[in-house]
């Protein structure tokens, strides 16, 4: 029953901030709408009627501008939008839980998050894999060195096969194929509908080093030979729970990054969105410190410890 979720719901809620609490980390509240927002290429913020502010999909710009000041290890839980999201693991408006703690790096972040799923799901320590392990043991490619035409030809044996775990009519209208134009469309699409589905079936699973041109707010390294965003994201039971980052703390080349989503937006023929002015001067000057930071979708959370099929068993209203 959904009083039965709502109350395993709160249960997890007073687990998390106390694990927080433990850590020394200091709970804020952000605004739910501003001017700026941070421009993604496929999240679609929502206006409001005034034509001025958007409610934000994330807490991160005002996180960062909070870190430039100075106050420490944050978290926050808070609600977050994202225009024409809908479906099992979808809604427009959503309970996201994002913290970040100064001097943390990309493994530092992991462990963290590793703790927290520990703490509130009892699962096993996560499995570590790499972005590049995870496609070589599900479509026998590696996603930074292949070609295009190498990825778009795993994507078209993908659809033939129908070797998933997604319906296979669900499968024919993605691959009946898009066209996968770059090499990031390709391996999103292989991520999505054959390394996704089987990642974190027995105990969480934590996927790093994603290729650098899918860095977004990451700083960027070398590993094993290849550049790689220092970006990570959890899996359990096939579900994305979170993303983090080694944080990019560079105002210069945030601002590249953001013209160039914007960039792609256009050429998308979707409207471009204004940056956030105000904190790229913050990360001018004092300053981002290193940190690493993460954001976890709560409600798919509360699905995972409640046996839950659908995101709207356990939230209190889904009239959405």
């Amino acid at each position: 029953m959904k009083s039965e979720s709502l109350r395993q719901r709160a249960e997890l809620l007073a687990q998390l901030r106390a694990f927080f609490r433990e850590r020394g980390f200091l709970g804020v509240e952000t605004p739910l709408a501003a001017r700026e927002v941070i421009p993604e290429e496929h999240i679609e913020p929502i206006a409001l009627a005034d034509g001025e502010r958007f409610l934000q999909a994330s807490p991160e710009m005002h996180h960062k501008r909070l870190l430039c000041a100075g106050v420490g290890p944050i978290y926050e839980v808070t609600r977050s939008f994202r225009g024409f999201e809908h479906g099992r693991l979808h809604r427009p408006e959503f309970t996201i839980v994002e913290w970040y703690r100064p001097g943390d790096d990309m493994h530092a972040g992991m462990d963290l998050l590793d703790e927290l799923m520990r703490r509130l799901l009892g699962t096993p320590a996560a499995e570590r894999t790499t972005y590049r392990e995870a496609f070589a043991r599900t479509v026998a490619i590696d996603p930074h060195t292949a070609s295009l035409e190498e990825l778009r030809s795993a994507a078209q044996r993908l659809a033939t096969q129908q070797t998933t775990t997604q319906p296979p009519t669900e499968l024919q209208a993605a691959a009946a194929p898009p066209e996968l134009p770059s090499r990031d469309e390709a391996l999103n699409f292989l991520l999505s509908f054959a390394v996704e589905p089987t990642l974190g079936r027995e105990a969480p699973e934590i996927v790093h080093h994603y290729p650098a041109s899918q860095a977004a707010l990451a700083t960027v390294a070398t590993h094993d030979g290849v550049e790689v965003a220092e970006r990570f994201e959890l899996y359990y039971r096939g579900v994305e729970l979170a993303n983090g980052y080694h944080e990019l703390t560079d105002a210069v080349e945030l601002r590249r990054r953001l013209n160039g989503v914007n960039a792609l937006r256009a050429a998308a023929g979707k409207p471009t969105l204004p940056l956030p002015e105000s904190l790229l001067d913050a990360m001018t000057e004092p300053g981002l410190p290193p940190c690493a930071g993460v954001a976890l979708g709560f409600d798919r959370l509360v699905m995972l410890a409640t046996g839950a099929d659908h995101i709207a068993d356990v939230v209190a209203f889904s009239e959405d």
